[in-house]
């Protein structure tokens, strides 16, 4: 049996969507798995061992360069390499117009959500076969379900992400333990105050842990230049790939991130985390399947709850216990 996983982005819910992939190889041991996702989280996908093959598309470039002939020629070599790929069943858990659009570029029969339980309900008029999976689940679980709604079987009651580390050290040599601080995110106001990240660096560097302050972007690199000045000892790594990254997670003793996808990461590697949601709900969305993973906050952007140092401290210290 062959199969199209189709998850575009972003980073979260293409971790989310990696239990599919296990699901699949537990109840079908000869099965062969392909995936569709944004280029930026292939190399992420491949590392899972039973996905065969990732196919890149480029949407988010043609949304930005979208009068590039660049742009428009990758677009259509994208389209070209799962043009000619044949399935037995193509399973678009995006639930997005855009991810049912780029499911038909391949041959076979696409299933997904229902109208009424797909994130636009337009998506569904391209899928030959619906399956109604609640909305108020976790990411996760609805996946899960969906794919075993699909394929007809019973799920495991433990979720498994599947991720498999490159063997060959990556030359990003950090001293040991450290804790990773994850304070970047799309938005503003989903934001932890400086003051608390300093503060609890500070309570980590004297307790022996060291800081590490990866970033991915020049602002962000700004902010954890300016955090490592008031932490003693803190560490900013260089620019590092998103498999880099995925490694520097994996040795950590333990990670502390606002709502962010390299939070879901470290979770998928089985890493202690803390996950710190001030305007936002986990319960769909959060750090999930792993009980050395804990969510902290969980307001809305009217009305945000901020987690405090102590708080943060504690959840922190009691999975680092655990280790």
């Amino acid at each position: 049996m062959r199969v199209l996983l189709v998850k575009l982005s972003s980073l979260g819910d293409v971790l989310h969507n990696l239990p599919v992939a296990s699901d699949l190889a537990r109840a079908y041991p000869d099965i062969e798995i392909d995936w569709v996702t944004e280029a930026p989280y292939a190399e992420l996908v491949a590392l899972h061992p039973r996905v065969r093959r990732v196919f890149s598309t480029h949407l988010r470039e043609l949304k930005k360069y979208f009068f590039s002939p660049a742009t428009w020629s990758c677009f259509f070599a994208d389209k070209a390499a799962l043009k000619g790929q044949g399935y037995d069943t193509i399973l678009d858990t995006q639930g997005l117009i855009k991810s049912a659009f780029i499911a038909r570029w391949a041959d076979g029969p696409v299933a997904g959500f229902s109208p009424e339980t797909a994130r636009e309900p337009l998506a569904a008029r391209g899928y030959a076969r619906h399956i109604a999976v609640p909305r108020d689940l976790h990411a996760v679980e609805r996946n899960r379900r969906l794919a075993s709604g699909v394929f007809g079987y019973a799920l495991a009651d433990t979720v498994d992400y599947g991720l498999r580390l490159p063997t060959a050290p990556v030359n990003r040599m950090l001293p040991l333990p450290y804790v990773v601080f994850l304070h970047a995110t799309s938005r503003a106001d989903k934001m932890w105050p400086e003051a608390h990240w300093v503060a609890l660096g500070r309570r980590l560097h004297d307790q022996g842990m060291n800081v590490v302050l990866p970033w991915g972007s020049a602002h962000e690199k700004y902010t954890s230049e300016r955090l490592a000045s008031k932490i003693p000892a803190a560490i900013v790594p260089p620019a590092i790939s998103l498999v880099e990254a995925a490694v520097l997670l994996s040795r950590a003793s333990g990670v502390l991130g606002v709502d962010t996808g390299l939070a879901h990461l470290s979770v998928a590697l089985g890493r202690p985390t803390v996950g710190l949601y001030l305007t936002t709900s986990p319960a769909l969305t959060g750090l999930y399947g792993s009980e050395c993973a804990v969510n902290l906050g969980g307001g809305t952007p009217q009305q945000p709850v901020v987690p405090g140092v102590d708080e943060a401290w504690r959840a922190l210290d009691s999975r680092l216990s655990q280790e």
